[in-house]
């Protein structure tokens, strides 16, 4: 594998010129260094003596705060200690700065010696695309743009264009640059950059060589010209109609997208088709800043947070009364399995657990959904549950009283923000911060007495200033005073046990996009949270039960 490399040079007066080096520490107690351009940005606000630094600017969702020397995670409030270090002294360059060099060396090197073929599947799928076009000639190779201007027609019949005649705009301009801009070391660790200079190489019909001895001043450009060159004709490209390809982590550290988007890169530049490489839109997790005098209260709705502490289940009634107000008892039990215990209802209960009062050959029907359970595997259900006196069918999950979970304590805000969330540009936002902190788990959670995390907190939601997004807003707060928007578990995107987690409940999370599936716009998100609320027994008849 060969990858090019490149040589930074930095201002004296900067952080890698003054020898600083700003470090975070990781998980396992050892030190990372920022990126070099994080790190100058830091550098420069502590020069300032500013308290703090916020690195959203530069695309990084953390602040730096120097009077605690540490770095808090906006998101999740996380915080990690950060340090300063002064003893890594980098060499001086005086004069003029070297010329900038790429390697490899570029292909118009004549006295370059020839580079043996790779014999990896895709140099030769890439060689054998590369032959077939070769072969079927250069007017089939060439593809033109949809709504480019028509290029002249040659004298001959074949649809190659005259030699001297000025190609589409969009497509002459980044043939033309797109080789100086890979020649000048602004590739990034992404696999990207042979994609940029396959394509200024193999897509050029004859005649648009001349582009390049056009341009003699790219050369001279520096790093920030050069991208804002790039970006600019990338739009030229995705308004003339050439086929882009999107990545996802161009970037960032993983190198599997960037590597994917370089294969397409080169096989569609080695069809002889112009490629742009273009970048997602970025992740919009929180609205814009919000003054206190913009928050306003919701109508309708007394309050703006609510807590909740442990409720005990009620007392006093043992599981047998319970289960008699939903059940009848069934003399001649159907020719079927107890689905609890899986054993035939005609035979005694399968369940081997703690003995009760109830003999094991009795059978119920519970009276709404009409499913038939041994009652000894219905006492041993309820006895293993919350024992909140409520009952949900294992069957078809029809719940029977009123259902509450295992929440931990914690509070709820909501209010209304002068924002609208994409898809509902009509009204404003109600968002929604939970915040539930860390602490020792109860006798209805999954560990008694061990201590549970709470990761991501306070978190935040969002709903349309809608009738329906209201609606669905008085149903969440039954839902928080039930106890069920959040449990105790393992956590299904960290592995985590004993840690804070969603119930079954879903929320937005995203403010101004929807790159995760947390986000706005989605026409079916508020019937999908409803169909949710009503799965755990919360619908229009829970608000006036409430009220009573």
């Amino acid at each position: 594998t060969i990858r090019p490399v490149r040589r930074s040079y930095y201002d004296p007066s900067s952080a890698p010129g003054k020898g600083v080096v700003w470090e975070w520490e990781n998980d396992s107690g050892t030190w990372t260094p920022y990126d070099m351009d994080v790190g100058i940005t830091i550098q420069r606000a502590y020069e300032k003596q500013h308290p703090w630094v916020d690195l959203s600017a530069i695309g990084f969702c953390y602040v730096i705060d120097f009077a605690t020397m540490g770095q808090i995670n906006r998101q999740t409030q996380r915080k990690r200690r950060v340090r300063r270090r002064l003893d890594m002294v980098y060499p001086l360059v005086s004069g003029t700065l070297p010329k900038s060099q790429s390697w490899p060396a570029s292909p118009g090197a004549a006295t370059a010696p020839p580079v043996p073929t790779c014999a990896c599947p895709q140099c030769l799928l890439v060689m054998s695309v590369k032959a077939t076009v070769s072969a079927a000639g250069p007017g089939t190779a060439t593809l033109q743009p949809r709504k480019a201007p028509p290029v002249p027609p040659a004298p001959s019949k074949a649809p190659v264009p005259a030699p001297g005649a000025k190609a589409p705009d969009g497509v002459a301009a980044v043939r033309g640059s797109l080789k100086p801009l890979a020649a000048q070391g602004s590739r990034r660790q992404a696999a990207s950059a042979p994609a940029l200079s396959s394509a200024s190489a193999t897509a050029s019909p004859p005649g648009a060589g001349s582009s390049k001895a056009s341009r003699p001043g790219l050369a001279t450009l520096n790093r920030s010209h050069l991208q804002r060159l790039a970006i600019a004709q990338s739009r030229v490209l995705i308004a003339s109609g050439v086929p882009t390809v999107p990545v996802k982590n161009l970037t960032g550290s993983s190198p599997v997208n960037p590597a994917l988007a370089g294969i397409t890169g080169i096989l569609m530049s080695a069809a002889g088709l112009p490629v742009c490489l273009t970048r997602p839109p970025k992740l919009v997790l929180h609205p814009p800043p919000v003054s206190k005098s913009e928050i306003q209260s919701i109508p309708g709705i007394s309050h703006s947070s609510r807590k909740t502490t442990k409720k005990q289940a009620k007392k006093g009634k043992t599981p047998e009364e319970v289960l008699k107000k939903y059940l009848q008892k069934v003399r001649h039990p159907p020719d079927e399995d107890c689905t609890i215990c899986m054993e035939r209802l005609s035979a005694p209960s399968g369940y081997k657990g703690p003995q009760t009062a109830i003999k094991p050959d009795l059978v119920g029907k519970l009276v709404k959904c009409g499913h038939v359970f041994h009652l000894h595997c219905l006492v041993a259900m309820y006895n293993n549950g919350n024992k909140d006196g409520s009952l949900q069918c294992p069957t078809c999950k029809t719940i029977y009283g009123v259902k509450t979970g295992t929440q931990p304590p914690g509070k709820m805000e909501y209010h209304i923000i002068p924002h609208a969330l994409p898809g509902h540009s009509d009204c404003k936002t109600i968002r929604i911060i939970y915040n539930i902190p860390p602490g020792v788990q109860g006798p209805e959670h999954p560990n008694p007495g061990k201590s549970f995390t709470a990761r991501g907190f306070p978190r935040h939601c969002y709903l349309p200033d809608s009738e329906k997004g209201r609606k669905v807003l008085k149903l969440l707060l039954v839902a928080w005073d039930r106890r069920l928007i959040f449990a105790i578990g393992t956590s299904s995107t960290t592995g985590e046990s004993d840690t804070v987690i969603w119930n079954e409940i879903h929320h937005k999370t995203e403010f101004g996009s929807n790159l995760t599936g947390h986000g706005y716009p989605d026409i079916n998100y508020l019937d999908n949270v409803l169909a949710e609320l009503a799965a755990q027994g919360i619908t229009e008849e829970s608000l006036a039960q409430e009220k009573d």
